[in-house]
């Protein structure tokens, strides 16, 4: 692909609704995205890791409850992991509790990691997602009951 197709592409881009495009021809690899955060760039893996590795970028777990309420919710558009990887016991089952900064799942987005913590001290009410659903931005995954 020559730099002005590549062009021609980015500007009608920006004239689109379009959030996010990729394009992957091989040897070619070309990603826009006009959401706030963009993704990184060193290669990091494809399954949940646990939350030891340091391919796994923390959220802010103050963004991730909605006001006024006792919702953990999505802080991004992704793949939920509701345990640190395949078999393994899941970070949180309903009549559990959790404390304020524990990690309640991982979502995976563009094959970058990020924990969502809990912000509150509660018991988990209920688990509003299965593992592996694709969550939107905001979506209420969990329902903890202050303690």
């Amino acid at each position: 692909m020559n730099f002005d197709e590549i062009n021609k592409i980015i500007d009608k881009f920006n004239q689109s609704s379009v959030r996010e495009l990729e394009i992957n021809d091989g040897e070619f690899h070309l990603h826009l995205s006009k959401n706030e955060s963009s993704p990184e760039t060193s290669a990091q893996p494809t399954q949940p890791v646990r939350s030891s590795e340091p391919a796994v970028k923390v959220e802010d777990s103050s963004k991730n409850s909605v006001a006024g309420s006792n919702q953990i919710v999505a802080p991004m558009v992704g793949t939920v992991y509701l345990q640190s990887e395949p078999g393994a016991k899941p970070y949180v089952e309903p009549g559990k509790m959790v404390h304020a900064g524990d990690v309640v799942c991982v979502i995976e987005a563009m094959k970058m990691l990020t924990e969502v913590k809990s912000n509150v001290t509660g018991q988990v009410k209920n688990i509003l997602v299965e593992n592996e659903d694709l969550v939107e931005y905001d979506q209420p995954l969990f329902e903890i009951e202050e303690k």
